[in-house]
């Protein structure tokens, strides 16, 4: 240094004042003065660091040595600023319990002045305005509580739900909107999943004080035309979806509240696609998916005539985006969801959805792998009798067996995959031989089930035995691979989980395919078996094997607990007499 620098020093005399407070409240322990030396250390390390920016930018100009950044280095540059800056205002320390209590009581008191200046001035906002940012910023921070589910009893404790869930109410749609924020702040699944006693404790107390219904009420007063307010709905659902998906019990109570309904009507309105009505697609399907009840309310509802209006528009118009194909998909979700139930079948088959499926198969959009898919629900088991009989009359035969024959294209099939495709198609032709028939009153309707296999030279039998073939390949491929793993890595699977890997693996299509071959051999014409025959020899099968392969699927029926109400006794019954059925197929072949 020297004499002139040294006549020009100014010792720093704007730090002292900071450093003597500093200093003066070191021996205060409050609450209080921890967080004023918080922010003092912050604001010091702030301007610390600016100076230094401020010098390194000074002496890069004055050298001029540094040549122009790229502009990946001038995003990096502004990517590191931004993370410092996010470090910087990072507070370091966790919540613990008087940390909780104190935001709790906060916002308990800055709600209740809000509510007190309303009731005292309601046509004066001026009067009440500032208690209502107060109350705004309260509840930004309350979502520090998401951070510690561990604490959620002490939100309960505190009464503090009542509190949260009485502004869903309120005269500014703007709480409420910070309300639905916050709720689903609190409930996001991976954080519930860090503390199951405090998410337990949270969901009852969400439950038991009708969350469900005040946020429907609270839709009332959303215009999904503003973002935040359509944010807000967003957020609800969500709220939904994450309850539901811990606690999944709770899905009967989400529709008992009305939710269901206003998704009906959600899905029903006229509007341009957005993404609240897909999510609403989302969390209708997820009602349906596991809760028997809300199948048969929606039905009940007189719903499923809505739902096929809405699949209606895709017979013949293709989703403008992929947003638009996943709700497509939801809705054919739901449907086969509700297919599940007898009830729903019925009126399905009055509200022409048979019809409406084959229409969309003939059409060749993307709807057709949903409507397959639909189908296949729609005709399964004794409870799709009648839907079998329809699928004949209304010459579904007409649509099914082309796809049979020839399975589309990649482009054609709307991401559903080879097997996928086949699965269906051979699954809805069994369900057509098991419930045509004579006994059924569908005798009519079988003769020209079993005529297709006649057809141009039997060229239905010689695809069959090609996926006959297929699937045998990939069965023993599955087998040799559990033994494989048996072997060398000791696993010890039960027979449950094998028999459950090889329906994975391909047991499941060609236990339909060997089924439908014993059908057409045993009542088709004399000419179907020989051609059967003829294309074994051809590929070195054998009548052993697809009698096996039968024979397990019968010994896999009817193993149901004895025990149980009188729809799973008559369950027992039929899978019994599907038993007897295979087995004297089995003798006929």
């Amino acid at each position: 240094m020297d004499v002139s620098e040294i006549t020009r020093f100014k010792p720093d005399t704007m730090l002292k004042p900071a450093m003597v407070q500093e200093e003066v409240e070191q021996d205060d322990d409050s609450f209080e003065s921890q967080a004023a030396r918080r922010r003092l250390a912050r604001k010091r390390a702030k301007e610390i660091a600016a100076r230094a920016e401020y010098d390194r930018i000074e002496e890069e100009r004055n050298r001029g040595a540094k040549q122009p950044r790229t502009e990946e280095e001038r995003l990096q540059a502004e990517y590191q600023e931004q993370l410092d800056k996010m470090m910087d205002s990072e507070e370091a320390e966790t919540l613990d319990e008087t940390g909780v209590k104190k935001i709790i009581l906060a916002f308990e008191k800055k709600a209740l002045k809000n509510q007190e200046t309303r009731i005292k001035f309601p046509d004066n906002p001026e009067k009440f305005m500032e208690s209502e940012m107060e109350l705004h910023d309260a509840l930004q921070e309350m979502k520090n509580l998401a951070t510690v589910p561990d604490y959620y009893p002490i939100i309960v404790d505190l009464n503090c739900v009542p509190s949260m869930l009485g502004l869903l109410t309120h005269d500014n749609t703007d709480i409420a909107v910070a309300i639905l924020d916050l709720i689903q702040e609190l409930t996001d699944v991976d954080t519930m999943n860090e503390s199951e006693e405090g998410a337990d404790s949270l969901i009852q107390a969400l439950v038991d004080n009708q969350v469900f219904a005040l946020m429907i009420a609270s839709f009332d007063r959303l215009n999904e035309a503003v973002k935040e307010e359509a944010d807000g709905v967003h957020n609800a659902m969500s709220i939904v979806e994450n309850i539901v998906e811990v606690r999944p019990s709770v899905a009967k109570d989400v529709a008992e509240a009305g939710f269901m309904n206003w998704l009906i009507k959600k899905l029903k309105e006229k509007v341009a696609f957005d993404a609240n009505k897909l999510y609403a697609s989302e969390i209708l399907s997820i009602l349906l998916q596991n809760e028997v009840a809300n199948r048969r309310m929606f039905g009940e509802m007189g719903a499923i005539d809505s739902l096929l209006q809405q699949l209606a528009y895709y017979k013949r118009h293709d989703p403008n985006q992929q947003e638009e194909f996943e709700l497509m998909e939801n809705l054919f979700n739901c449907m086969c969801s509700l297919l599940a139930e007898k009830e729903n079948r019925d009126r399905f088959l009055q509200g022409e959805g048979l019809q409406l499926m084959n229409l969309m198969l003939r059409e060749k959009k993307k709807s057709r792998s949903g409507a397959l898919r639909v189908l296949d629900h729609a005709l399964s088991g004794s409870d799709g009798v009648q839907n079998c009989c329809k699928f004949v009359d209304i010459l579904g035969l007409r649509t099914i067996f082309p796809l049979y024959m020839k399975t589309p294209k990649k482009t054609k099939r709307a991401g559903v995959s080879i097997d996928e495709h086949e699965e269906h198609v051979v699954s809805i032709i069994a369900s057509l031989f098991k419930n045509c028939t004579a006994g059924n009153g569908a005798l009519k309707q079988r003769e020209r089930l079993l005529a297709k296999f006649t057809e141009n030279d039997h060229e239905k039998v010689d695809r069959l035995m090609e996926m006959h073939q297929k699937y045998s390949a990939k069965v023993d491929l599955a087998d040799t691979r559990i033994e494989k793993e048996r072997r060398t890595l000791g696993d010890e699977l039960s027979d449950d989980e094998i028999y459950i890997r090889r329906l994975q693996e391909g047991l499941f299509v060609l236990q339909f395919v060997d089924y439908i071959i014993l059908e057409i051999c045993a009542c088709g014409a004399s000419t179907v078996k020989q051609r059967v025959l003829q294309m074994l020899n051809l590929r070195g099968g054998s009548l052993k094997t697809v009698r096996d392969v039968v024979r397990e699927y019968a010994g896999n029926l009817g193993e149901s607990a004895e025990d149980g109400n009188e729809e799973e006794s008559s369950q027992n019954n039929e899978k019994l007499l599907e038993q007897e059925y295979l087995h004297s197929l089995i003798d006929k072949f």
